[in-house]
């Protein structure tokens, strides 16, 4: 069953230019979300012209079909560990805050401010400008909706590395094998990232490759590497929570339980930077050893 999505003939017009444009379909609809456009409705939508241009069809005018809802999001036991501490590795973590709908953590001292500066410093040489995947194709894309540069470490890639990624695997709680390598964003002032998701949409090849290599996606780490002069906060729209980022701080998130369900409330983005510059690095952790494409 499922029911209609009616939307304005001028939403259309603006779909078809940016298509024109060759802008990626997730960047389309990261944009719709912004403008407060419910996921689902924004995905149909952009689904629908991507679908009807490929196959030579007439496009839609003001209405898509939109499958009924999915069962709602089961919240269980955290994967975080609880108390007001957590150990990892050679440090104490401090918990300054959790929400439980989506399950958030802000946490202090992560990272040492020596280690945030070696990660810079490491990290500057082999920055490029940050890509999403899009959700048609699986293909990473260079977008105008994130601004930022990036790029990843290996697992384990040198001692140094090594160590932050076993203590970031004792404090996210799972096997250190199940995390993708640490991956170091670097915004200038001006830059920002839309409204987007951790976890894996299966709507393309790649991503269904990974996913069954590795499983879902279950937790982000976000730790922040400098002292932000302004803005550059992360924002959850669904907790209502705006995280400042202060240097070796970090913000937690879980959004895949065990029944593979994913938390649509995990929905966040990176407030543009209004002075300075923001450096953070983040780590992904999945249900299974992560194997990449390259590794099979």
């Amino acid at each position: 069953m499922s029911t209609v999505v009616r939307f304005a003939p001028e939403l259309g017009i603006w779909l078809v230019d940016n298509l024109d444009r060759g802008i990626a379909p997730a960047a389309l609809v990261q944009t719709m979300v912004a403008q407060r456009m419910e996921l689902r409705a924004a995905q149909a939508i952009v689904d629908a012209y991507v679908a009807a241009r490929h196959a030579g069809l007439p496009l839609p005018v003001d209405a898509v079909p939109l499958q009924d809802t999915a069962p709602d999001y089961v919240y269980e036991t955290p994967i975080l560990a609880p108390g007001p501490a957590i150990r990892a590795g050679e440090r104490n973590i401090r918990v300054l805050a959790r929400a439980q709908q989506p399950l958030l953590a802000v946490l202090a001292d992560v990272i040492s401010p020596d280690e945030c500066r070696k990660l810079i410093e490491l990290a500057r040489p082999r920055l490029k400008p940050s890509t999403i995947v899009d959700v048609q194709t699986g293909q990473d894309v260079v977008t105008d909706y994130r601004t930022s540069y990036g790029m990843f470490f290996r697992l384990e890639e040198n001692p140094f590395i090594a160590r932050l990624d076993r203590r970031i695997a004792e404090l996210m709680n799972l096997p250190l094998e199940n995390g993708e390598g640490l991956q170091i964003l670097h915004y200038p002032a001006g830059a920002g990232s839309a409204p987007h998701f951790d976890f894996l949409q299966p709507s393309n090849a790649a991503n269904q490759a990974s996913i069954a290599r590795s499983g879902q996606r279950v937790s982000t780490l976000v730790t922040y590497l400098n002292e932000v002069e302004g803005g550059g906060e992360t924002f959850f729209p669904a907790a209502g929570w705006s995280v400042t980022p202060q240097r070796g701080n970090a913000v937690y998130f879980e959004y895949c339980n065990s029944r593979s369900q994913v938390d649509q409330r995990s929905l966040h983005s990176s407030r543009p930077v209004l002075r300075g510059e923001k450096w953070v690095a983040s780590k992904w952790t999945r249900q299974r050893r992560f194997v990449s494409a390259g590794m099979e």
